[in-house]
């Protein structure tokens, strides 16, 4: 039993995870709690445990005792259920879990008996009533116009009061947060906003003799809530892991595993050795010890459901996972060390992420979740908050401002994702020269940032998944997201740290870009390769490809700066791709050109004698999250648990840690007699972690996949262009794409009735585009013609299509002019084609099918006399049916007699290195960062009509010319040639709007 200092306990509490009602996060509560001289306080956000593991963390650092609940509310029911044991979590976590996935739950008839376990609190007489047998029952009371008839409800029921203040914000003056969220959530004006809908402003977190105050005649009110305390458990910090259960066999689970390993020694290495049975020893042993058993198990079961697939993370150091075909990289021949995944003390629980095709993942999921049953399967959750431009948008509607206006702040903001700092962005920022923001957009702004911290609703994770060894709502509610995903009400990391040992199925477009090509390369040429065995580490085309940068489309590496550090360093193996593909972060910049500078052999002193041997294969410098643990083990004396949570503090940029374990990081530096300047020099290499960084055994799973990718595109190149295209969302647009193809000298062929697929399809010097590109036509009449096709052959004439498809005016239209029927027109030109079908299905429509079948060849008889379209004309018609010019190169489109005579092409560059330049450029994806001073400034790969190229835009040109780069159109770039390590880029200094010929403004799909 607890001891409370203070007259009063508040236990009907909303964070912000009472989502669009309360305001304040449980770190703030809990802030104020013990300001205020309280040392125990309750969550009970409404239908749920969305905060509580935050809220437990929060209580320890303030030293608050916590108490665990939930405001149970449906249409016809409102109370708060207080946990007083570990049973009652279980129950009331269940009890929740039904109120989202059920119809029609009512606590008065589904809460068991459970007086010892569960608490509740309400002012409801009849739910009181029907309750008072199976539970602890208390009458809330809460200050205001209705406690006279809450005391009145205790007297009649006899049933004891309990004071409250059913707290919804930490401060009062946060009421107008409250009353700003509220009408957001309502789709309502402040003046229009119901005061129904909002809760009192002096529902904040009050101080015991404020809230004593209130109860001068009833003091046993007070008196309860610390009685009750008392009885409820506050020792809630510590959670058990919960691991799948692997169920299929009935044979001792270890001894399984060892089987599995066995054989895959002889799939990987066909036989075994002492180096080989050293590890598994290991690694077995320490598997048994902390647990792992079921969920190696499980994750193998898993991975053999869909044979392309990629084991990544920490996990790809484990020979256990190698064996098992969950991951691919071998971690001997790679030197990846086990205890960057488990070791002795490890205290958290990893999980293993799989990454699977993208359009396999869904069908995976409901394919685990028929196995193991829908109540031991749930997703991770996302808490969904408000970007920088959602939240303007929000706010800008509330205070009544016009549509255009709105949209004409945020969509100069699409480079935003927090509103954090936006009021001074948006006075800066050169893309807001010249827009006025005037009042009320200063207040806005300030009201948008308050929003920043604010859970809006729950979404779904990308690929956590919790297979639990029973009901998963035993350990936490679960509900059903938005698009209908049975999820947890955790997120990723209060899942992890509420003992959900989740695994994570990924779904990645590039392993289906390699499923396809592998496909097309077997269907084309009769040759199979197995994605499993492929290993192309010594290939000399793929080892070429890599070092010269050509690696668009090629996963993992194909951003402009994985590119350019690829060109700079001219290395395309497979030791330094794994180092190229961990630096490559953004706060690792200054470190990367020291990197090739040491790496093309300038001398250099490593940081400290005894980090020599562990940076040694990255040339002194920290690219993997175990150098900081290691660094900071052998710099500072920690012990691994206390550097592995300075790698997790480094990822989080949580400031207040980061401070904390740099004062440790230094004391201990000092005590080992390290130099401030190497302890300086060290922690500044620990800070270029921050935000993102990867464990080396994540990039070498990673760039396996890489290597394979690069593979095929040496040796298959449509093929692979032609899967890189018609799987989508990757780096790059399609047009880009489209482009690199046209580099690589394949022919990109426009859609043809006969020939083309859904997707693109590749094969020898060419790629055929698929009908998926044709986004204006009904996919159903698409499908139709592929079916059609398939089951009667190709189609002979026009006549012959309309025959057999049933087509839509408007389709038809559409694939007359993407030229798609082309090789059906015979003589007809596509003003006569269209004519003739237009005129054909309009028959159809009047005198019915037996008209249609009736027609023969005398279509293109009945053809009026039309002039064929102008070249210009057909483009025109790509760019509106295709989202892009095919025929030519966009830049052709614009008046080349405008353009100055010493416009050089950019294959070029490298010629005029140190020279003032004009190149013709097509803006291909552009990057905006932030100087030191923090000034914006902007990376642009540009292309002409041969040769991509890169350009930079310091800020001074970057203030003056962006608004002027548009990926709709060319322009004129004039700067200086500048070479960074043998590789040639542009620093613009002047940027030129080009008038285009006759023909259209854009191209869209470019954009």
């Amino acid at each position: 039993m607890i001891a409370i200092k203070a007259s009063f306990v508040h236990l009907h509490v909303h964070s912000h995870y009472s989502f669009m009602r309360g305001v304040s996060s449980v770190d703030e509560l809990c802030r104020a709690a013990a300001k205020r001289g309280m040392d125990t306080l309750a969550l009970t956000d409404t239908n749920g445990f969305y905060g509580l593991v935050n809220f437990l963390e929060a209580a320890r650092e303030h030293h608050i005792h916590p108490l665990v609940g939930a405001t149970f509310e449906t249409d016809a029911e409102s109370a708060v259920v207080l946990a007083k044991t570990g049973r009652g979590y279980e129950l009331l976590s269940r009890l929740l879990t039904r109120r989202h996935l059920e119809t029609d739950v009512r606590l008065a008839r589904e809460l068991p008996r459970c007086a010892e376990d569960l608490a509740v609190l309400s002012s409801d007489p009849e739910l009181l009533g029907a309750l008072r047998t199976r539970a602890e029952c208390f009458v809330e009371v809460v200050p205001g116009a209705f406690a006279r008839r809450a005391l009145s409800v205790a007297r009649e029921l006899n049933i004891p009061p309990l004071a409250a203040n059913a707290v919804y914000f930490a401060d009062s003056d946060d009421h107008p947060l409250h009353r700003l969220v509220r009408a957001i959530d309502l789709n309502r004006t402040f003046s229009t906003l119901p005061e129904e809908e909002t809760v009192s402003p002096d529902r904040w977190l009050k101080p015991p003799e404020t809230m004593a105050g209130h109860f001068p005649h009833c003091p046993e009110a007070l008196t309860n809530t610390m009685e009750l305390a008392r009885k409820c458990r506050t020792d809630w910090y510590e959670f058990r892991p919960v691991f799948p259960h692997y169920q299929d066999r009935k044979e001792d689970h270890f001894v399984l595993l060892l089987e599995g390993c066995r054989k895959g020694i002889e799939w990987r290495y066909g036989r075994t050795n002492a180096t080989i049975e050293a590890r598994l020893e290991e690694e077995l042993d320490l598997i048994r010890a902390k647990g792992y058993v079921d969920y190696f198990l499980v994750v193998e079961d898993v991975v053999r459901r869909r044979p392309i697939h990629c084991g990544r993370g920490s996990a790809a150091a484990s020979l256990v996972s190698y064996l098992l075909g969950i991951t691919h990289v071998d971690p001997i021949r790679h030197r990846l060390v086990f205890s960057r995944f488990l070791n002795p003390k490890r205290k958290d629980y990893p999980d293993i992420d799989v990454d699977f095709p993208w359009d396999e993942r869904d069908d995976l999921l409901d394919e685990l979740s028929r196995h193991y049953g829908p109540e031991r399967m749930a997703m991770v959750s996302n808490h969904i908050g408000f970007g920088a431009r959602a939240a303007i948008r929000e706010v800008a509607k509330l205070y009544g401002m016009p549509a255009a206006e709105i949209k004409e702040v945020t969509r100069r903001m699409s480079f935003w994702t927090h509103p954090d700092h936006v009021q001074e962005r948006v006075r800066s920022h050169p893309r807001f020269r010249g827009v006025p923001m005037d009042e009320p957009w200063p207040e806005i702004l300030r009201w948008a940032a308050r929003l920043e911290a604010v859970p809006r609703h729950l979404g779904t994770h990308c690929g956590g998944v919790i297979l639990a060894p029973d009901r998963v709502s035993r350990y936490v509610p679960v509900q059903r997201s938005p698009k209908g995903v049975r999820v947890v009400q955790w997120e990723k990391d209060q899942s992890e740290q509420g003992g959900l040992v989740k695994i994570d199925l990924l779904g990645n477009r590039s392993l289906a870009v390699i499923r396809d090509a592998l496909a097309a390369v077997e269907r084309n040429t009769g040759r199979r390769l197995e994605y499993a065995d492929l290993d192309p580490l010594d290939d000399p085309d793929t080892l070429d490809l890599l070092g010269r940068g050509d690696s668009m489309g090629v996963f993992y590496v194909e951003s402009p700066a994985m590119r350019q550090l690829q060109l700079k360093t001219r290395r395309g193996d497979f030791e330094h791709l794994v180092i190229h593909s961990s630096i490559i972060r953004p706060a690792a910049n200054r470190y990367i050109r020291e990197y090739i500078r040491r790496l093309h052999g300038a001398p250099y002193l490593p940081l400290h004698p005894c980090l020599e041997d562990v940076l040694s294969e990255t040339y002194g410098i920290m690219v993997y999250q175990e150098h900081v643990v290691l660094a900071a083990m052998a710099l500072a004396g920690f012990d691994w648990s206390e550097a592995d949570g300075l790698r997790k503090v480094l990822s989080k940029k949580s400031a207040k840690k980061l401070e904390h374990y740099r004062q440790r990081f230094y004391e201990g530096c000092a005590r080992r007699q390290v130099s401030r300047e190497i302890a300086d020099e060290a922690w500044d290499m620990f800070t270029s972690f921050a935000g993102y960084s990867f464990c080396k055994p994540h990039s070498a799973s990673y760039a396996l996949v890489s290597f394979k990718s690069a593979f095929l595109k040496a040796h298959y190149p449509a093929e692979f262009m032609a899967a890189v295209i018609s799987n989508g969302g990757g780096y790059y647009t399609t047009f880009a794409y489209v482009s690199e193809a046209r580099r690589m000298g394949l022919d990109v062929l426009g859609p043809d009735i006969n020939k083309s697929d859904w997707s693109y399809r590749g094969q020898g010097a060419c790629i055929r585009m698929g009908f998926r590109q044709l986004e204006q036509i009904r996919r159903d009449t698409l499908e139709a013609v592929l079916e059609e096709r398939s089951r009667n052959g190709r189609f002979q004439s026009i006549e012959d299509l309309l025959r057999r498809v049933r087509l839509h005016p408007s389709d038809a239209a559409v694939l007359v002019r993407s030229g798609a029927l082309g090789a059906l027109a015979g003589s007809l030109n596509r003003p006569q084609l269209l004519w003739t079908l237009e005129a054909a299905l309009r028959r159809h429509r009047s005198h019915g099918q037996r008209l249609l079948e009736a027609t023969t060849s005398r279509l293109e008889d009945s053809a009026p006399n039309l002039p064929d379209l102008s070249f210009r004309q057909k483009l025109d018609h790509e760019m509106e049916t295709l989202g892009f010019v095919l025929s030519v190169h966009p830049i052709r489109l614009y008046d080349a007699r405008c353009l100055p005579k010493d416009v050089i092409p950019a294959a070029q560059l490298d010629r005029y290195v140190g020279r003032n330049v004009r190149v013709l450029g097509w803006p291909i994806t552009r990057k905006e960062v932030l100087t030191r001073a923090g000034e914006p400034m902007e990376f642009v790969s540009f292309e002409d009509e041969h040769t991509l190229f890169e350009s930079v835009f310091f800020p001074e040109a970057f203030r003056r010319y962006c608004r002027h780069v548009d990926r709709s159109r060319a322009v004129l770039l004039s700067g200086r040639v500048e070479s960074d390590f043998g590789v040639a880029s542009l620093t613009v200094d002047q940027v030129q709007k080009l008038p285009l010929g006759k023909g259209r403004e854009s191209n869209r799909e470019a954009a």
